[in-house]
């Protein structure tokens, strides 16, 4: 009992289309895993590169000032929580804008930042950033000098117009 030829053929396509979608299924597996771990590698990335700015700003500040005491000579800012979650290379660049904006407060003495703080809470309040093409508003909760170090507390929430 041999089968005709239209049947081998017919037995011979279903074969070759099960190996086919199972080489493309294999390749979407594939790609996926490969942008995971690319994009977890380029978020990585882009943290060390804002760390090693934010580093060489700091030990350019601290070789300048190392004489004085009393002045700002590090600014850290930490981002709050809110009610919604914000994308970690989001709040991450937006740190790095406002560290940007704020490098005028280094070398400033502690005992007259008040004025200071004042002038960068009006110019920074409700500023709004735009990262990976979305906006997002910041506002700063609190400012706190300690040592030498200007500590930031804002919140980032994503800007809507109204």
């Amino acid at each position: 009992m041999s089968k005709s030829p239209r049947e081998r053929v017919r037995s011979f396509a279903q074969l070759t289309s099960i190996f086919i979608i199972g080489m493309v299924i294999g390749a979407v597996i594939y790609n996926s895993i490969f942008h995971l771990s690319y994009n977890q590698l380029w978020i990585e990335n882009k943290d060390l590169q804002i760390e090693l700015s934010q580093s060489q700003d700091e030990l350019k500040t601290m070789k300048k000032f190392s004489k004085r005491q009393t002045i700002i000579k590090s600014i850290k800012i930490r981002v709050e929580e809110g009610d919604h979650t914000l994308d970690p290379v989001a709040s991450k660049e937006i740190v790095h804008k406002l560290q940007q904006e704020l490098l005028v407060l280094r070398g400033r003495s502690m005992f007259e930042i008040d004025s200071d703080a004042k002038m960068a809470r009006t110019f920074l309040n409700r500023k709004i950033y735009i990262v990976r093409d979305k906006e997002y508003a910041v506002q700063i909760k609190t400012m706190l000098v300690s040592e030498g170090i200007l500590q930031i507390w804002i919140e980032v929430k994503p800007y809507i117009r109204s």
